[in-house]
């Protein structure tokens, strides 16, 4: 499935670098001024006088599939998220699947039932807070 959706997004690329180079190469209508964009022949300007040339032709193309391409993408990779549980909730469960047993900060005993080794953190963490309480000596005068 990544293998598609890698292959699509570079042909999504790949369009998006023709529209641009579309858009870039047609020349203006030359009753396209201000008239049209206050309202005069706005039909005309959204829909076009005529058939158009190769380029509109192309670029209508282009413009659709880079619309079908987009879409298409987003609903392939939503189904995707939905259906693999990657990403940093699975990372979470795992880390807290695997890390000990927490210990109360105040009393330094472990809250839940724990392996022997979790004896050791406990008693780690009660010394490190009697340090930390003990006030400092004051230097001799």
């Amino acid at each position: 499935m990544s293998f598609i959706i890698g292959i699509l997004g570079a042909v999504l690329v790949l369009d998006c670098i023709l529209l641009i180079l579309l858009v870039l190469i047609q020349l203006p209508k030359k009753e396209a001024g201000a008239g049209v964009a206050f309202g005069a022949g706005a039909a005309d300007a959204l829909f076009g006088a005529g058939s158009g040339n190769a380029l509109t032709k192309i670029t209508k193309y282009a413009v659709t599939v880079f619309l079908g391409l987009s879409l298409g993408l987003t609903v392939i990779n939503a189904t995707r998220a939905k259906s693999t549980k990657t990403g940093v909730g699975e990372a979470l469960k795992k880390a807290s699947a695997s890390a000990p047993a927490p210990v109360s900060p105040s009393t330094g005993v472990l809250t839940t039932a724990a392996s022997n080794t979790a004896a050791p953190v406990a008693a780690t963490v009660v010394s490190n807070a009697a340090a930390k309480a003990a006030p400092a000596s004051a230097p001799a005068k």
